[in-house]
């Protein structure tokens, strides 16, 4: 595991930076601003810091508690102090080390989730004790093994599947020395999280002429909204030429609304019925940088419908350059998550948007379905304002929720 920081004037830059130095298989494990330094040091712009992991194709999880250590850099301390001998609580001194060094990245990731997890470790020893018999645990537990089992529990409470919960805690016992401290416990889930969750893969231009985008889903989850949003953040942020295009020939009022926002950002509508009509739009707007195009809302189980919709997807494959986007609602079971995604995985490959992250408090889902599917996070909702509550997929701050944490 190389982890490894970058400076830049953006957080693009750096990354980007990153890339060319690391390669393409790089994940951002923090970001943050930083000042300058030195002489005037006032008078220069602040700059980006990206603490960037990059698991090497030799290195397995083996080496990733070394990695956490030079990230973390309070290594010897730590674990001098947990390896005495304590009843139920978890030293102070273990978490919030006196002088912690700036380039403790994940620990400042996690706030309050490190103290969320001592406090219910310090519960009453009769509670526990009456927990313990319950469970019957074959051999006696280690502190290490309660709290390992704790941040299991909370994975359950923020609804991770069971299947996966199991096979990250497993995962992390293999790698986990005798004693080791909490916080390196909790640093290793966290990282090994995070790769789970891999790189979010936003709509990208086209490597040649124009990119068309199709967002496909079930009724109800915000596909309309979704596409607004992209269009103005393409439109307005970064200036470029968007057409939007709806297939939603069965609900006239999500037309009309697509409409009303194309005409607020200036930009062409039409709504298509047929593949010609697909095939007329690339040719009138070839010299456009995306094609937007929204999908009938139906039900996932109208195999027609599914049939005329893979139709239109697979229309342009000899064209342009296209993306599909599963929009999916972060409030929907996982259940029925599970069956949409297999349904819509018949008609093409898929990224994934969740919406509606303001109606939930647990997000489980996106990692459950990201695992199922094996599809790329890029885009996830928390309200109905376009442009606002729309934002690239951060695989840290929903790790750090799945852990128990406030973003």
């Amino acid at each position: 595991m190389i982890i490894k920081k970058f400076i830049a004037k953006t957080e693009k830059e750096a990354i980007e930076n990153a890339k060319k130095e690391l390669g393409e298989g790089v994940v951002v494990m923090n970001v943050k601003t930083v000042k300058s330094k030195g002489f005037l040091a006032f008078l220069k712009p602040s700059m980006v810091e990206v603490t960037v992991a990059l698991e090497e194709e030799s290195e397995k999880y083996s080496a990733a508690v070394s990695a956490i250590n030079n990230v973390l850099a309070s290594s010897q301390s730590k674990e001098a102090e947990a390896a005495k001998p304590a009843p139920v609580s978890v030293p102070v001194a273990a978490t919030e080390p006196p002088g912690r060094k700036d380039s403790s990245a994940i620990e400042e990731k996690l706030d309050s989730l490190q103290s969320l997890l001592e406090q219910q470790l310090q519960k009453p020893e009769e509670e526990k004790e009456e927990k313990e018999e319950k469970i019957k645990e074959p051999k006696e537990e280690t502190e290490t093994d309660k709290f390992m089992r704790l941040l299991h529990d909370t994975m359950l409470d923020n609804e991770v599947d069971e299947k996966y919960a199991q096979e990250i805690i497993k995962e992390i016992e293999q790698i986990n020395k005798p004693n080791i401290p909490f916080d390196y416990a909790l640093a290793n889930t966290y990282q090994k999280m995070i790769l789970k969750f891999g790189k979010p893969s936003g709509i990208e231009p086209a490597q040649n002429g124009i990119k068309m985008v199709f967002f496909i889903g079930p009724t109800g989850v915000g596909k309309t909204t979704t596409i607004a949003k992209i269009a103005s953040k393409f439109r307005v942020d970064e200036k470029k030429k968007v057409a939007l295009l709806t297939a939603d020939t069965y609900r006239i009022a999500a037309a009309e609304q697509l409409r009303t926002y194309a005409n607020i950002l200036e930009v062409p509508f039409r709504v298509i019925y047929t593949v010609e009509e697909i095939r007329k739009a690339i040719e009138d707007f070839k010299d456009y940088d995306y094609i937007l195009i929204d999908t009938a809302g139906h039900s996932h189980q109208n195999s027609t419908q599914k049939e005329n919709m893979s139709n239109f997807i697979h229309s342009v494959d000899d064209k342009v350059e296209k993306e599909v986007h599963l929009v999916l609602s972060a409030t929907t079971k996982y259940r029925d998550l599970i069956s949409i995604a297999d349904s819509y995985k018949e008609m093409a490959d898929y990224k994934l948007i969740f919406t509606k992250l303001d109606e939930t408090t647990t997000l489980g889902n996106l990692l459950n379905l990201r695992l199922y599917t094996g599809a790329s996070l890029s885009y996830v909702t928390h309200g109905q304002n376009v442009p606002d509550d729309i934002e690239d997929f951060n695989p840290q701050k929903t790790v750090k929720r799945l852990l128990g944490g406030k973003n």
